[in-house]
């Protein structure tokens, strides 16, 4: 059945088509003062299949244009069972794509390129391919990410390796076109991921963020038996055409956010300017998705920015700022001993900042009720013993066919006395939830029934919580069809 946009779950500001299926964002570039959005896309359905390349783009993050697809598979083709993963860059004044070509009579996807010389309206696909095999001693090989840096193109290309290691394959060409393999940029052995995930025997979609002598290593970790696990950061330093890592850490610590892709903007008064989308699947069973006719979503764009300390912070790109409607919530208060205090009535798609503290030693926080007898809900609370944020969807919807789960991040400012900074972007079936020190979690929840949404905050079970809330209702991105005349 085909989505409408009476859909409950249907989100507003989250860029993705009305319908059908899409996964990674791919080809993400600023070309003739547009930003491009470039993703997988079943055009036929809500399922993974028919892989082709979507395209919206936009001038401001706000108002968005649909472009024709971009790329669609050839029958007999090089590509004919998907124009999988990849990215888009500026070349001569020409955007062009390069991708993954996959056919099911094959292990590993070779890299392809096309090119558009109309600013992603039209596309001719070069003739043969960029890098037809892959190197000996991988057994996975996909998604390139392309960049320029100084006087070269360089391209990473994600990778398993045969000792069991996931890799990143570092090339690199004068023109972008004829590209040498140099090795691997960096291959690591699964190892822990602070917040209980790991790094994958596989490493899809790697991107490359670097500011002056420092880069960060973006990877979707990636396991031959159970498929995508989650998203890895690498903070470190090239020496030679090699990363030198220090130990990773996660992206994102949410269940439903995979597959980042970096989009390199002007910076203004920067060099450049780090956004990034990635894709938030879906939480519920692939029975629910085939009847509301669409799956997938992508992130809110997040500008990426380094720290003195070294590490990647994450925050809602300052355009989201432009989609605030009336003001929901305005209020300070303190609540005690776990009686819990209503701050109001909250739309479903709405930016919601909370100052809570100074903290006990307790769990305490708040809980987005989704239902008049309050018996659905979604909370999101402080430890301050464990110094972590926690997220519970285990009552986030009466459908069986939602996952539930509890989540956790790291919270450094969570502690005794301390005073934690949330800020909550909500979207009627996905929450982002962003704090001060960089991190961020994101889950996709689905609730049931019509009532009105409302905010509470809950003390701990003894003691005083004091908390400041701001929420804005976000309005909807705006999008129009381009005109081809």
């Amino acid at each position: 059945m085909p989505a409408t946009n009476l859909d409950p779950h249907l989100p507003v500001v989250h860029v993705r088509p009305p319908r059908q299926w899409i996964n990674d964002p791919n080809g993400l570039s600023f070309h003739n003062g547009y930003y491009q959005v470039f993703f997988q896309y079943n055009p036929y359905g809500s399922n993974h299949a028919n892989m082709h390349w979507g395209h919206f783009r936009s001038r401001d993050l706000v108002h968005w244009e649909r472009l024709p697809i971009a790329l669609t598979p050839s029958p007999d083709g090089e590509d004919a069972d998907g124009c999988f993963s990849g990215n888009a860059v500026t070349v001569d004044g020409q955007l062009v794509a390069f991708y993954s070509a996959n056919r099911e009579d094959r292990w590993w996807q070779p890299i392809a390129s096309a090119v558009s010389d109309d600013g992603g309206i039209s596309w001719h696909k070069r003739p043969g391919l960029l890098i037809p095999h892959p190197p000996v001693g991988t057994t996975m090989y996909r998604d390139p990410y392309v960049w320029r840096q100084g006087d070269r193109w360089r391209m990473l290309v994600g990778a398993a390796l045969e000792d069991g290691q996931g890799g990143a394959l570092l090339y690199e060409s004068a023109d972008a076109e004829d590209w040498t393999y140099q090795g691997q940029f960096l291959s690591r052995a699964n190892e822990p991921v602070l917040g209980g995930s790991q790094t994958g025997t596989g490493w899809e979609c790697p991107q490359y963020a670097y500011v002056g002598e420092r880069g960060m290593l973006i990877i979707s970790a990636w396991d031959h038996d159970t498929g995508p696990i989650g998203t890895v950061v690498y903070p470190g330093t090239e020496v030679d055409g090699k990363f030198i890592a220090e130990p990773p850490s996660a992206l994102d610590y949410g269940p439903d956010f995979y597959a980042p892709a970096l989009l390199p903007a002007p910076g203004g008064s920067d060099p450049v300017r780090w956004l990034l989308w990635g894709w938030c699947p879906e939480a519920r069973d692939a029975e629910w998705t085939q009847e509301a006719g669409w799956a997938g979503l992508l992130s809110t764009p997040r500008e990426l920015t380094f720290a003195e300390d070294g590490t990647l912070h994450q925050r809602p790109a300052q355009e989201l700022l432009a989609l605030h409607g009336r003001q929901l919530l305005h209020s300070k208060d303190a609540a005690e001993d776990g009686q819990p205090v209503d701050l109001g009535e909250i739309s479903r798609s709405a930016d919601i900042t909370v100052s809570l503290g100074p903290l006990g030693s307790l769990p305490g926080g708040l809980r987005l009720v989704t239902s008049d007898d309050g018996d659905q809900y979604l909370d999101i609370h402080i430890d301050p013993l464990a110094r972590q944020v926690v997220v519970d969807r285990d009552h986030a919807s009466r459908n069986p066919k939602a996952r539930g789960g509890t989540y956790r991040m790291p919270c450094p400012d969570a502690v005794p006395g301390g005073t934690v900074n949330l800020r909550i972007v909500i979207d009627h079936s996905v929450a982002e939830v962003f704090l001060d020190s960089g991190h961020a979690l994101t889950l996709r929840f689905y609730p049931t029934g019509d009532d009105p949404w409302r905010l509470q905050a809950r003390p701990p079970q003894a003691g005083r919580l004091t908390f400041s809330t701001e929420a804005w209702e976000l309005r909807p991105l705006e999008y129009k069809d381009v005109d081809l005349q």
